[in-house]
Parts: structure tokens; sequence; C-alpha cells
């Protein structure tokens, strides 16, 4: 719901697109701190006691948007989401980890697709609630309308939205207080919850000398970056061909939603294709081809204008969707009892969604007609730098891996 919410911010708080992708730059960043400290406490403890206490967390920072609402600032609610993705990264070091350790080693990278394949489900499901309980019913007046309003008037109207805004978000924490009490009462077990492996600080030692981890955290850096801009500027853009083809931009904002609901969907319906898939290919093959995919779809997304490039950045969705799980399950193929660390690693990747789209930006703000291309088609070469340095990591970790087994 977040990628949404980054244009609704724009509008309430009548700020820039620079200054509204705060949210996204907060939002990862949560991801990014949080997650060694989870890693920790679920070493120290249980699988269970993390997502017991990152569903706590995230109900917490959900509920501060309420006094959020009642102060009125748009920091108020960056420092909301803060908490809530802390939350959230406590949830993702011990799931993940959890799946990817609780069976076979040898069908670790399929599990691990398996269940990040009902993300997107989460994903639709909270674009839907943008779009119907937000985008729907919030004030339709743009900037430009709103500065022109009397004071009183403006502050009734913003005061109003934000009331729409944080809705969806209440219905949400609540959802993770009986998600955390219904946890509570079932028994969650895995044989890692044993192992407590060596101390913090030797255990970053020792996963940090294994090559194809260090790699695969660089490499899901620049993934999650790429995925951010992707899903992020896909609006922009839609909005952009759409407004060209002479739409008003209400319009436009309609049209261009409805776009990236086809491409969440097509990323999910993709990621249980993958899954199958992975039955029959190597995953650092499938991995370096949807990389080499991705590059080529977003060559036509910078160079083609219109429609064609906008259907080209719908089916990047599609070739992103293989990338999060098996680099997470490539990396973590030799870390042994450190497992639940280096899980962590990956969560504190996401660090790139904050990093990629600020870059991105600038280049949307800064370079206008650029080689005769619009900003916006221009700014589309950092995800595609982003996804070659993908396609050398899968290359080099199938090196690894046939090495490996020549070894052997």
């Amino acid at each position: 719901m977040t990628g949404a919410m980054v244009q609704y911010f724009s509008k309430i708080f009548m700020i820039g697109v620079k200054d509204s992708l705060w949210v996204q730059v907060i939002y990862y960043l949560g991801y990014c701190l949080m997650a060694f400290p989870a890693a920790i406490f679920i070493r120290l403890h249980s699988f269970k006691a993390g997502i017991l206490l990152g569903l706590a967390i995230c109900a917490i920072g959900i509920f501060m948007f309420i006094p959020a609402k009642m102060s009125g600032f748009y920091y108020s609610f960056l420092f909301a989401y803060f908490i809530m993705t802390c939350g959230l990264s406590c949830l993702e070091v011990g799931c993940n980890t959890y799946v990817y350790t609780s069976g076979n080693p040898r069908s670790s990278i399929t599990r691990i697709n398996l269940a990040q394949a009902f993300n997107p489900l989460g994903a639709l499901l909270g674009m839907y609630m943008a779009a119907k309980y937000v985008q729907e019913r919030i004030c339709p007046l743009d900037i430009d309308a709103r500065a022109k309003l009397p004071t009183n008037q403006l502050l009734f109207i913003k005061n109003y939205d934000m009331g729409v805004l944080i809705r969806p978000y209440i219905f949400i924490g609540v959802v993770f207080i009986m998600m955390a009490i219904l946890i509570r009462f079932f028994k969650v077990s895995n044989v890692y919850d044993d192992h407590r492996g060596n101390g913090f600080k030797e255990g970053i030692k020792q996963i940090l000398k294994i090559k194809e981890y260090r790699e695969g955290v660089i490499a899901q850096i620049f993934y999650i970056g790429a995925q951010v801009a992707c899903w992020t500027f896909i609006i922009q853009y839609a909005i952009k061909v759409f407004t060209d083809e002479g739409m008003m931009e209400s319009e436009a904002i309609l049209a261009a939603q409805k776009y990236n609901i086809i491409a969440m969907i097509l990323y999910c319906c993709s990621r249980f294709g993958c899954t199958l898939l992975l039955k029959f290919f190597k995953p650092e093959h499938m991995l370096m081809t949807f990389a080499i995919l991705a590059t080529l779809a977003l060559c036509g997304v910078i160079f083609l204008t219109g429609r064609d490039g906008l259907y080209c950045l719908v089916m990047v969705s599609a070739f992103m969707s293989l990338m999060y799980p098996t680099i997470f399950g490539i990396s973590l193929r030799q870390t042994g009892s450190n497992m639940k660390l280096a899980g962590a690693g990956h969560v504190m990747a996401t660090v790139g969604g904050s990093l990629i789209p600020p870059i991105q930006a600038a280049i949307i703000v800064k370079c206008n007609n650029w080689i005769s291309l619009p900003s916006t088609n221009l700014s589309f070469i950092i995800p595609t730098i982003c996804f070659i340095i993908v396609g050398i990591y899968a290359f080099r970790s199938n090196k690894v891996t046939d090495i490996t087994k020549n070894a052997s």
C-alpha cells in the first residue's frame, strides 16, 4: 500500500515528488536498521518469539498514525512508518529464514519462492485498499488548486484527507493483533531454534567470508532498489503517457493505477510459475535469464514513447518475480548455523529501496528531454543498471556451483 500512498502524501501536505519519496526512504530504512537486532533476538529466543515481536511492533507503529493525524505534521507520519517497518523487518527475518530452513535443504530455494509467491497477493490487496478506500474518497483537488484555497478550508480538507489515509492502516493494525493472538497458541518449532550459532561478531565474520553470500547481499540491494523504483515510478510514467494522449490529470491517475495493478497481477502469476520451473531449471540459470529479460524490457521503457514503453514497464514485473527469494536462497546455501544472521543481511539489503528511487527522482527533476528523451523515460536507466548487476551475480554464482560440483 505504501507505494500508492506517496502521491497522496504529496497532495495532502503539498510537497514535491522528492519530499514525498521520504515515505519510501523511511519505509526501507526501518527494514535495514532493525534487521540485525531482530536476528539477534531470534537467535536468543526462537522464530516464534521473533514473529510475535514483529507483529507487536507493527501494530504499535500503525496505531501511532492516530496521534500523527492529530498533529497534522508530515514527519509524524514518517516516524510512525519507521516504527511499523521495524516490526515488518522482524517478520521478514523470522519468516523467510524459518521457511528456508524448515524442510529438505535441496528444495529450500523452491520453498522460499513458493512462500514468497503469496506476497503479491497481499500487495494486490494493499493496492485495492489504496484505490477503494483512499483514492476514491480523498479530495480530488491537486496541489495547485489547494494552494488557492482559504487557510481554514485548506485545513479542513487536509484533516479530512488524513483521516481517509489512515483508515486502511488501522484496519491492518487490528489484523496484526489478531494474528499475534492466534500464533501465540500455535506450536512453531524449527531445528535451528536449537542452534544458537557462534557469537554475533564471530557469526558476522564467518558469513562475510563467504563470497556467494557477500555478493548476494549486494545484488539484493540493487534488486530491491530496482523493484521499488519500477513500482513507484510506473505511476508517473503512465500519467505522462496518458496526459500526452490528451487525458485530464485525474483520469490519467486512475488509468495509471490500473496498469500498476496489472503489473502486480503479472508479478504474482509469474512467481507461482517460476516456483514450478525451478523443479526443472537451475536457480542460477533462471535468475540470469530473468535479469537479462528485465534489462531488455527496460531498454524499451527508456527508448519507446507512448503505451509501448508502458507495456514494457508492466512486463518488467514478470521478470522481477523470481529475484528476491532466489538471490536469498542462493546466497544462504553455505551459511550453516549462521543462517539467522545471514537472513538478516538480506532484510537489511532492503535499504536499496531507500537509495535507488531518490536517484531516479533526481533524474526526473533535472534531466528533462536530455538526448531527446523525456526525463521520466531516461530515469529508468537506474533500474536497468541494477538488473545488470543482478545478472552478473547469477553468472558468478553459477560458476561457483559448477566449481563446487567438479571438486566433489
